[in-house]
């Protein structure tokens, strides 16, 4: 009675502003995920390292934010959630000057862990937006906040391919320090406070989550699905700047970045897709999406070798894999109002140990076959979600039916 009684009051805190800052603040901490990927030409020309072992990097960042949203994320549920958000804002802005700082490959490694595992800010904040929206509107607020996250994610790889193009590729990482501590600041002061929901030790935590993933069988589902396709998304980002270098033409960092900026335009259909999920269940929505994703590798494998081949492909690419996660993730954030983040870390580490494990698929597909290899990695991880999907005989319910039956 209580908790919804607080979750009710909660809704008027919750202006358009704010919504749009949360959103702002995602895209702004995941792109420190993403800065590397553009940029792994330059880096392994400084550091003298080049093909599995130069794939560490971006793969170790994806490790590295699965293990701080395993062991960080499930205390937004038991902690007071601004006070985590802040806290995380300020560690991942040092992580981010040991990258800077890196005088070798080893020591970028290392690193990039540390990034990913400090920023995890996007992973504690769409629950907070989770639980300050009504019902009837969380699909839309979660969309929105996604559309922030995921516009960050893509425009990360066309800032750092155009700032390591004129600056260089440490320069990047001491900008994006400087902006996480000035979001540490903004954000102290513009959230309300959002006292715990589960007052829980740090280890009955943990276990709670193996309950929820052992007896939430539509959880094990979303987070097969949602670690599929993003496996599918970084076969193709963490190879890209290495095909472009290979091409004729041999093309640098900015233009792999720029193909960020291509991407938004599938990233924008975010708050339409919580819209949708909102008020319709099913599944046709996850398969038009990995439909959508297994067709971009299909269309890149002969076209890629132009840019605007490359293009059409990253538009698919962005529309498929973000139109499968918004829906998963508002369906996941509907089920169990007082286990959001728990329910989230389960989703998301599935999600990035997906991604980490696509990063490393796609390198090696990259070394041993090119760029036919890096098509048939991508598209075999679709066809396994869309198997999934096809073995899965339980229908959906819609994320209002959840909500009401939770």
């Amino acid at each position: 009675m209580s908790t919804t009684a607080s979750s009710e009051s909660s809704h008027a805190t919750l202006s358009p502003g704010l919504v749009w800052l949360m959103a702002i603040a995602c895209g702004a901490t995941a792109a420190n995920l993403y800065y590397n990927q553009p940029l792994l030409g330059d880096i392994g020309r400084e550091l003298n390292a080049s093909g599995g072992m130069l794939g560490l990097v971006p793969t170790l960042t994806q490790v590295g934010y699965a293990a701080g949203m395993l062991l960080i994320v499930p205390l937004g549920d038991s902690l007071e959630r601004r006070r985590v958000i802040v806290t995380m804002s300020v560690l991942v802005s040092l992580a981010l000057v040991g990258a800077a700082l890196a005088p070798s490959l080893p020591w970028l490694i290392v690193a990039s862990f540390l990034v990913g595992a400090t920023a995890v800010v996007p992973q504690l904040l769409i629950p907070f937006a989770a639980h300050l929206a009504p019902a009837a509107q969380r699909g839309r607020v979660v969309g929105t906040v996604m559309s922030g996250l995921l516009i960050g994610i893509l425009l990360s790889r066309t800032a750092a391919g155009f700032v390591g193009t004129h600056l260089g590729w440490r320069s990047i990482f001491w900008i994006a320090s400087g902006v996480m501590l000035l979001f540490a600041g903004v954000l102290r002061f513009s959230l309300p406070s959002q006292p715990p929901v589960a007052a829980m030790s740090y280890p009955q935590l943990m276990r709670s989550m193996v309950h929820l993933t052992r007896t939430e069988p539509a959880l094990r589902i979303y987070a097969v699905l949602g670690g599929l396709t993003f496996g599918a998304f970084s076969v193709f980002w963490s190879t890209l700047a290495l095909y472009l270098q290979s091409l004729p033409e041999h093309y640098g960092p900015q233009t792999a970045g720029l193909f960020g900026v291509v991407g938004v335009v599938g990233a924008l259909i975010a708050p339409l897709v919580g819209r949708y999920t909102d008020s319709h269940g099913g599944k046709r929505i996850n398969v038009f999406s990995i439909g959508v994703l297994l067709l971009s590798f299909v269309l890149m494998w002969p076209l890629g070798q132009w840019l605007w081949g490359i293009a059409l492909g990253v538009v698919l690419l962005d529309l498929g894999a973000q139109g499968n996660h918004i829906a998963n993730q508002t369906r996941v954030h509907s089920m169990i109002p007082e286990a959001r983040s728990r329910l989230n870390t389960v989703y998301m580490v599935t999600y990035f140990a997906g991604g980490a494990a696509g990063s490393w698929l796609g390198t090696t597909a990259w070394t041993r076959w090119g760029w036919t290899g890096v098509c048939a990695a991508g598209a075999a991880l679709c066809v396994a979600g869309l198997l999934v999907l096809a073995m899965d005989r339980k229908p959906q319910a819609s994320p209002e039916q959840a909500s009401s039956e939770a």
